[in-house]
Order: C-alpha cells, then structure tokens, then sequence
C-alpha cells in the first residue's frame, strides 16, 4: 500500500533520526526528543537574479510565517570570504531550527501554500520566468547535538561588523563521523564558549550531500576577534588533550569553511 507523501516524509525522517542517536546512553540527560532541528538553506543567486525578490520574500513572507508557527530565531546571511581576491557563487544561508520533524515536514510541504504568505511575497513566486531571483536551494537538515541542544543567540549580537563561521566537517566513515561528535559533546563545545568563538549551533547531518559530516556555526564581533578567538582555542589545554586523544583519531578527512555576514533583518 503506497503511503501519502507527508505521511512518508514524516515516518522516514522519524527512521533516520532514532539511528542517529542510537550511539546515545540510557543515562544522557540531553535525550534526543529535547534537541532541536536544523533546515540549512543555500539560497543560490543568479547572476543576473533580482535579489531583491529574494530578500522581500525572506524578510516580509517567510520570517514572519515561521514566526506565527513559533519557529525561531531564523539565520539570514550573506556569503562572503575571508579572502578580497576569492571568486564564490552569491549565496544567502537561511538557519531554521525546529522543534520536531513533523516541523520541518509541514514548513517544506504547506508554508509556501498559505494565502498569507504569497500575498506577502510579492514578485517572488510570479515574476520568475521573467527575472528569477534563485537559479537553485540547497538543503541540509541535521539534529542538535546533545552538548549544545538549542540555538544560542551569538554574544556579539547587534554589533555592527560581526561576523559568522559555518564549517562543515567530513568523516572518513558514519563510526569516525559519531566520534567527532562525541568529541564535541565530550568537551569541544565548552572550550569553545570559553574562549569566546560564541556557537551559534551544531547539527549532525541526517540528509544532505557530502555525509557523512557535521555542520557547526561560531561567531565574532568582527573577524579579527574571531580570528583570536580560534588561536585562544588551539591552544587551550583541554583542547590539546582531546585532540591527541586516540578515541578521536582520524575523524575528519575534510573540513569546509564559509564566512558569513548578518542580514538586516536575520534574527540571529
């Protein structure tokens, strides 16, 4: 008997998710129905896309749907690089986070249909076959870890030249995948609020491209506090002894960074 596609959405996102946290003890305080989820959307532009669609759409219809469904804080960030002579793809990264799966399943499958929200879009939805703002989405959905099982508001909130750091850290395997995890949840993630890089989230990717991996957000009042923020880090003894810890030898195999900055209307 074929299931209804909300229905099967919902079921195998359920799946997924017990065998994620199936590494999990009995005695976790954090269990895993308190962790929240992460949507990661990579909203790729055209070059010669009207991004102002693309920003009404998020500031006037989609924020303000989330937030009447009580999802939030959302995260809208332009892409930038660290590097003034590096070529990039324009990308806007959106950060949702949910309180469940059946969330994410009814904000992908209804949102888009509330009379509300087209009403609010503007020329988002209509005027693409003539400018469209996007030429793709990329997305990632993850699940909190248990050492940090919210979203934190960054400590530099509001400053005006603060700035965000996505990484992405893939795994030669799901088990080397799990131990980096566990290197976080075992100490990483205190060390980190520590010395000041501000974690923004850290999500185990349950679907996506490039798994396995994780995706963790810190953040700076501006770059060069981050940048001393992560030299504070290295060098800090706790995080010296977990990395030559052998239980978390060989880890990662790869490890992606994108620099971001806050829109005006983000959230986060």
């Amino acid at each position: 008997m074929l299931l209804p596609r909300r229905t099967f959405l919902k079921a195998s996102l359920a799946a997924g998710a017990l065998a994620s946290t199936a590494r999990l003890t009995a005695g976790d305080a954090t269990a895993p129905g308190n962790r929240e989820y992460y949507e990661l959307r990579a909203y790729r532009l055209r070059p010669d896309g009207a991004r102002d669609l693309l920003d009404h759409y998020l500031e006037a219809a989609l924020l303000p749907a989330l937030r009447r469904r009580q999802i939030g804080p959302v995260g809208v960030f332009n892409e930038v690089s660290a590097k003034p002579d590096t070529v990039h793809q324009p990308t806007v990264w959106v950060v949702i986070p949910h309180p469940t799966l059946a969330s994410v399943v009814d904000v992908g499958t209804m949102l888009n249909r509330d009379p509300a929200v087209i009403a609010a879009a503007g020329g988002y939805f209509t005027d693409t076959r003539k400018k469209p703002a996007i030429a793709r989405i990329d997305s990632w959905l993850s699940q909190a870890f248990a050492g940090q099982p919210r979203l934190k508001l960054p400590a530099a909130k509001g400053h005006p030249n603060r700035v965000f750091e996505l990484r992405t850290y893939e795994s030669p395997s799901e088990e080397r995948a799990l131990a980096k995890i566990d290197m976080f949840n075992d100490g990483e993630i205190p060390v980190m609020h520590e010395v000041g890089l501000s974690p923004v989230f850290f999500g185990q990717t349950l679907v996506g491209p490039g798994m396995p991996n994780l995706m963790y957000m810190t953040s700076g009042a501006d770059l060069v506090a981050h940048q001393e923020h992560w030299k504070a880090f290295g060098e800090h003894p706790r995080w010296v002894k977990l990395k030559n810890d052998p239980r978390y030898a060989d880890a990662v195999n790869k490890m992606l960074q994108r620099f971001l900055t806050p829109t005006a209307y983000s959230q986060v």
